[in-house]
């Protein structure tokens, strides 16, 4: 594919961007099938949150070609194909992962209808409805906004530029990949469908993986890509989980137990590598000091905010406390990631526990310096569960600038969480 001429040469009315229900994260379909199962009435609404104010995206992005794209993503159902690679493939080792009434359930659905309003240089754009339902528009919606602001500056290119800034890109990922090659045992994935800068990028870049990585490449969170492209579907569970739970809670004591009650329904579904624990939604530490002795048996910890490096060694010290050996252990970094970083993390932790990396943005979408007044650059979206049964949700993370909710409930969840003091991190990805 000659991504700058496609690009180029881009002239249709619409252009859909987003093609499958399953061109998501795997990840969601995991939580969607758990969610379908215990959570099927709750009601969720997700909201869009562009951390990075100086973007303006009402400013870039034209609103009726983003209603158009989202409309088109309503109009999409599950392929033939599709439903034979969910029903029929292994995952994790396990076939059928994919149970029969949600499969049958996933092959009916359609998205639920969007609200959308232009608020000054921002758009608000929020899904509502079933949590099993609202939640699948997470993924297309990001993958929506990150392309169309993407569109907005390759529009103003010539051909022979673009050909420049895709061979300057193209050069950029292989020598990070070059740079991976040199690391022993390397175990990384692609994360990066999120905020991504293409689709077709990103698919380019989980090529170059494959070429350049080999067997150290572990596969893709992107579950079309992975279809496509013959490696592994990768992913467990995310925030939004333990989010929904704790808003549900009714009493202080039932929220102190929500994160773990997520992690019960979990384990009573999935086994082996798909066990990795997300401690830090409401603080790390607090987590792991109140955690019950089983999920110390859990196969790893995924490290996604704060300084991975603490993040990684309480998480040495939990399993030890607990009888457990680290090196039989897994931690997944996947905050933030890039080459340097990767490389430094490996050197710190190769040989007192199993390491691996979920690299995302600064993979699929690192065109940083390469377009005029740097109108490429990655920056920080996100889309997130806001509130269920009409209740606020919130996120501490380990980081403060992750954290979200009204501010009186930040309060009591800071309370009755024990968070104390928190370094902030900067927030780039």
């Amino acid at each position: 594919m000659d991504i700058a001429t496609r690009v180029y040469n881009h002239r249709w009315k619409l252009d859909p961007i987003v093609r499958s229900l399953i061109d998501t994260d795997f990840y969601k379909l995991l939580m969607c099938q758990s969610v379908f199962t215990n959570h099927r009435q709750t009601q969720v609404s997700f909201s869009l949150i562009n951390r990075a104010r100086h973007i303006p995206l009402a400013h870039l992005i034209d609103e009726g070609e983003l209603r158009d794209q989202l409309d088109h993503i309503r109009s999409l159902s599950l392929s033939r194909g599709e439903s034979t690679f969910l029903r029929g493939n292994t995952f994790y080792g396990k076939r059928q992962m994919f149970r029969p009434d949600f499969m049958e359930w996933f092959e009916g659905f359609r998205l639920p209808p969007y609200h959308l309003e232009r608020v000054g240089d921002q758009y608000e754009l929020s899904f509502e409805g079933p949590w099993c339902e609202s939640m699948l528009w997470e993924i297309p919606a990001l993958a929506v906004l990150m392309e169309l602001r993407s569109r907005a500056v390759l529009g103003r290119m010539k051909r022979f530029e673009l050909q420049v800034l895709y061979a300057r890109a193209m050069t950029r990922v292989w020598e990070k990949i070059e740079r991976l090659q040199r690391i022993e045992g390397l175990r990384i994935a692609d994360f990066g469908t999120r905020r991504r800068h293409s689709f077709l990028w990103q698919d380019w870049c989980v090529q170059a993986m494959i070429e350049g990585l080999g067997d150290n490449f572990a596969g893709t969170s992107n579950c079309l890509i992975a279809m496509r492209r013959e490696v592994e579907a990768i992913g467990t569970n995310a925030h939004e989980l333990p989010m929904v739970y704790a808003a549900l809670a009714n009493t202080d004591t039932a929220l102190t137990q929500a994160p773990y009650q997520v992690l019960a329904d979990w384990q009573a579904e999935h086994s082996g590598n798909l066990r990795v624990i997300l401690p830090d939604t409401f603080g790390t530490q607090g987590f792991l000091d109140r955690a019950p002795d089983w999920l110390s048996d859990w196969t790893g910890i995924r490290i996604d905010s704060g300084a991975p490096e603490d993040g990684a060694e309480a998480a040495i010290r939990w399993w030890k406390a607990r009888g457990q050996d680290p090196r039989e252990k897994l931690v997944i970094f996947s905050d933030g990631l890039d080459v340097d970083r990767i490389e430094a993390l490996h050197a710190r932790f190769k040989g007192r526990v199993r390491v691996s990396f979920g690299w995302g943005t600064l993979l699929t979408n690192d065109f940083r310096g390469l377009a005029p007044a740097d109108g490429l650059a990655p920056f920080s979206l996100v889309c997130k569960a806001v509130a269920a049964n009409g209740r606020p949700t919130v996120k501490l993370s380990d980081n403060p600038l992750k954290a979200m909710g009204p501010p009186d409930e930040i309060s009591r969840y800071k309370r009755v969480f024990g968070v104390g003091e928190q370094v902030a991190q900067q927030v780039t990805v």
